[in-house]
């Protein structure tokens, strides 16, 4: 920022010659200008269009082009108001005018002139484009309208003219054209020039106007606004794309427009012998001879050594600075750059020329009228050992290793004094990628545990540029957010316990981000195994074009810029997973959708490494091609490659009862301390590790955390969180504190009353939580269906079973085919003993309308094991438990099953797994009678 002061301050404080438009004029509209109807400002209300009047007229002549401008906009409310209250006109002093015609006022049938009431315009110098990189010349003439009122309307009528010697007595001209829905009193643009000037023109948009001769010229008049253009595909080329736009051009044709602009870009003579370039040059001769290398390192001193800032100043928008400017001041636009990057390759013998592009619209461009305003941006061409090399001296960070790689600018014009036609650009995929990220992935603590990770992040090009000044400047907090948005895309939410950034010293221009820290795992049960999906290529395409509609299958697919990433994933599997297998495509095709994949898999020793590359370089699809390849794409994602883990790989609850269950989890115990010795005065870094504690079973931990928390900030879910800790402890009583503090925090919070209600029944006062959840249930809202369910069970309670059941199917009648309904009256039922054939139903319909019915495959377990039906129940518990792994009901539940089957062993090692889960279930289930 300061750097950019600097150099505006230098710009602005060097003497100038005082040019003849460096002041707005004050002259009536000339005489060729075809006046507008009459404005009506008497009936004006909310529905009247805000545009009262929009005529833009031109005039092309003598290689100047006249722009005038009649605007009337009806000022609708405060927020116009204050924007257009203060009139802005700017205007290039370099190329011509600015002439004010008249600015008016006009209340009803009143017309209030500011310019007779002595109103005058004030000039500044517009240079806050600096901040965009950008020095443009313009001056600003700025008025504050005096008087103007919300509902008034505002009439401006201003010309500017322009003329500019770089175009050698060409002119160009450009006009938008308005679309529906936009309204307007009135609106037309309308385009003249003398009869017998070889004026091109065309509009991008259907219209029937033509040409007519009137007083010696030509005019065309286009009606506004047009009809809405037709809707196109979002990923459609912008070829296909509406432009709502009308030009002209004296440019008979590309290869005029190419020669014309080729003095500016000659460089004999630009490099004085003895000279800072010539000596720069020297530097590159002696460090090698071979030409590709010459012309990288050229390209990496334009890049590095001078900055990008954009000078429209000294002649317009086409005219370079000199290389010596350049390299004296170090900064250049894209016309500056490249002329430098020309002259260096020019002194080493390399043939190269300058080249027009155009970003955003280049495969617009042929269909365009020849002129330079087709093009928004200059690159170099460089033909080095047959190789044609596409130098961009605005980018940061090429090196030699990336001197190959192509732009996507679709059509180009080389810059030649004998003239050149338009010329496509070849695509070649990028010989690197953009971004290179390894991972090492720890989870020898258990598959469906958190995992250690380390990464590394490696950039180059303008990314590294952006990443080393933004680490620069950035706190540790900031740092922290920086590697997190590095990783997500691969770790998802990660914590963060170390963090470095590491400047390349090899002269590559990377840049590499290292962290280590705790991420999730990744790994969930899907078909009865654990998976974790490894893609990091196929996942990274998206392509799903919508060519639905009949106009729209003949347009192509626009594919993504040109760039890459390659990913490095290393899994360290624990050692109950040695029956770990890998399904999908362990290897790739070598393009997909336009993209270039390559994969690298092998699973060793306890070890998967997976190495994906994906590379774009942009370009298209073509209609025809677009189903097969949506095909390929679709297949390719139901091939995802992913880690399988076996069948008889054992839950979470299994790997707890390990002996060794404190060495196993030391690791990630130390990363989780380091986490909070970072930020020791945040309740969150508590809270994740009370929750990795949770998941271990270390209770004691878990309401350590819990407190440490709550001291720092006593939230409502942290709350209610150590409140429902405690009862799952057993220990409702110390929980009620807690559920009551949450819920003075947040009296509208339904959890919290729930919470509370549930507290007061474990206690022995389910009255007092009936109470809470009926005053709950007379205010309605959305929570009705969890508040009735809580209900029923609260009367199981008070041994009003019938009243339960009768509870839940009024809310049936109400809401049939709710699941959660029906289960709850299976359970009400089984719990109770009660109706047990009815029971049965009403679990078989929960389990058939639930998309996961775990809890009334749980609940029909217990009907079965009240029915005394012990296969059944087991079979149900056991198909609860393979889609909730460790559930501590259905652990508790299937162990009282396999005692009474006989089957102790199993049976005592369930209940223990419920018990080390939830340590208050005996409390629970004993309830209903139930005991192992």
């Amino acid at each position: 920022m300061f750097s950019r002061a600097f150099a505006a301050s230098v710009v602005l404080l060097a003497p100038a010659a005082a040019h003849a438009g460096d002041v707005p004029l004050y002259k009536p509209a000339p005489d060729w200008i075809a006046a507008a109807p009459p404005i009506d400002a008497t009936n004006l209300n909310d529905a009247s269009p805000i545009f009262l009047r929009y005529d833009q007229q031109q005039r092309v002549e003598d290689g100047r082009v006249w722009t005038y401008s009649d605007n009337a906009i009806r000022i609708a409310n405060s927020q116009m108001l204050a924007q257009a209250g203060n009139i802005a006109l700017p205007w290039q002093p370099d190329g011509g005018d600015l002439i004010i015609h008249g600015v008016e006022i006009i209340r009803g049938d009143q017309h209030i002139d500011l310019l007779a009431q002595g109103q005058k315009f004030s000039v500044l110098r517009r240079e806050e484009a600096m901040e965009q990189l950008e020095i443009n010349g313009i001056l600003t003439a700025t008025l504050q309208a005096e008087g103007l009122r919300v509902g008034d309307v505002l009439h401006i009528t201003v010309s500017t003219t322009n003329k500019d010697p770089a175009l050698s007595g060409n002119a160009q001209a450009l006009l938008p054209l308005l679309t529906k829905p936009m309204r307007a009193d009135f609106a037309r643009v309308r385009l003249s020039w003398p009869v017998g000037t070889d004026l091109r023109w065309k509009s991008h948009r259907e219209i029937t106007a033509k040409p007519v001769v009137t007083n010696g010229y030509n005019v065309l008049e286009i009606p506004l606004p047009l009809e809405k253009p037709e809707e196109v595909p979002a990923d459609a080329p912008k070829r296909y794309q509406p432009l709502s736009l009308l030009e002209a051009s004296t440019f008979d044709s590309w290869a005029q427009v190419s020669s014309v602009m080729a003095p500016l870009y000659d460089t004999k003579g630009m490099i004085a012998p003895g000279s800072p370039l010539a000596a720069e040059v020297e530097k590159i001769k002696a460090k090698s001879s071979d030409p590709k290398t010459r012309a990288a390192l050229a390209l990496q001193l334009v890049q590095d050594k001078t900055r990008y800032l954009f000078n429209g100043m000294n002649g317009g928008n086409y005219r370079p600075q000199s290389p010596a400017d350049t390299w004296r001041m170090r900064y250049g636009d894209c016309k500056a750059k490249s002329l430098l990057l020309l002259a260096l390759l020019h002194e080493l013998d390399i043939d190269a020329q300058p080249v027009l592009a155009s970003i955003g619209l280049g495969d617009l461009v042929p269909q365009r009228l020849p002129s330079a305003a087709a093009f928004n941006h200059v690159l170099v061409r460089a033909k080095v050992g047959g190789e044609t090399l596409w130098l961009d001296g605005t980018k940061n960070g090429d090196r030699l290793i990336d001197i190959t790689d192509t732009p996507d600018f679709g059509t180009v014009l080389p810059v030649q004094a004998s003239g050149a036609g338009l010329e496509k650009i070849d695509l070649r995929y990028p010989a690197r990628p953009d971004i290179s990220m390894s991972v090492t992935l720890d989870q020898r603590a258990g598959l469906n545990f958190p995992s250690l990770y380390e990464a590394s992040v490696a950039v180059h090009g303008p990314a590294a540029e952006m990443i080393s000044t933004g680490w620069s400047q950035a706190d540790d907090e900031q740092k922290r957010d920086m590697i997190a948005r590095s990783v997500s895309s691969v770790l998802g939410d990660t914590l963060i316990v170390s963090k470095s950034l590491e400047q390349s010293k090899d002269g590559s221009g990377m840049v590499v981000l290292h962290a280590t820290g705790i991420a999730d795992s990744g790994w969930d049960k899907r078909n009865d195994r654990y998976r974790k999906t490894l893609d990091q290529a196929v996942g990274e395409i998206n392509f799903n074009p919508d060519r639905a509609r009949t106009a729209w299958r003949d347009i192509p697919v626009k594919l993504s810029d040109p760039g890459g990433q390659e990913v490095n994933i290393r899994v360290e599997l624990p050692p109950e997973a040695k029956g770990v297998t890998l399904n999908g495509d362990t290897s790739l095709p070598e393009t997909l959708a336009g993209y270039r994949l390559k994969r690298q898999v092998t699973l060793k020793d306890g070890v998967i490494s997976v190495d994906d590359v994906v590379l774009s370089r942009g370009g298209e699809i073509p209609a025809d091609r677009i189903a097969d390849t949506r095909a390929a794409v679709t297949l390719a994602n139901s091939r995802l490659l992913e880690a399988v883990a076996s069948e008889d790989y054992p839950a979470n609850w299994e790997i707890l009862r390990d002996a060794n269950k404190k060495q196993r989890f030391a690791a990630l115990s130390d990363a989780y301390a380091k986490v909070i010795a970072q930020e020791p005065d945040k309740a969150q870094s508590y809270l994740v590790r009370a929750y990795f504690r949770r998941g271990i079973q270390d209770w004691d931990g878990v309401l350590a955390d819990l407190g440490s928390a709550i001291k720092l900030e006593a939230s409502a879910d942290t709350l209610l969180l150590r409140a429902n800790t405690l009862r799952s402890m057993g220990e409702p009583e110390k929980a009620i504190p807690d559920a009551e503090e949450a819920r003075k925090l947040e009296p509208g919070s339904v959890e919290a009353l729930a919470t509370l209600a549930l507290l007061y029944a474990d206690t022995g006062n389910s009255e007092k939580g009936l109470a809470l959840v009926n005053d709950q249930l007379a205010l309605g809202g959305d929570d009705r269906e969890a508040l009735t369910i809580l209900k029923s069970d609260l009367l199981t309670r008070q041994d009003k079973v019938q009243d339960a059941i009768a509870t839940i199917d009024a809310e049936l009648k109400q809401h049939p085919g709710q699941p959660s309904l029906f289960n709850q009256s299976c359970w009400v039922k089984g719990t109770m003993n009660v109706d047990l054939p009815g029971a049965l139903k009403d679990c078989t319909k929960s389990i058939e309308l639930a998309d996961q019915p775990s809890a009334a495959l749980d609940s029909r377990g217990m009907v079965y094991f009240r029915m005394g039906r012990m296969e059944e129940a087991l079979a149900d518990l056991n198909a609860a438990l393979d889609i909730a792994p460790g559930r501590p009901a259905s652990m508790f539940m299937r162990g009282v099953v396999r005692n009474r089957m006989g089957n102790k062993t199993e049976g005592m090692a369930d209940i223990a797994a419920a018990r080390a889960g939830q340590p208050g279930i005996d409390k629970e289930y004993a309830r209903w009678g139930i005991a192992p």
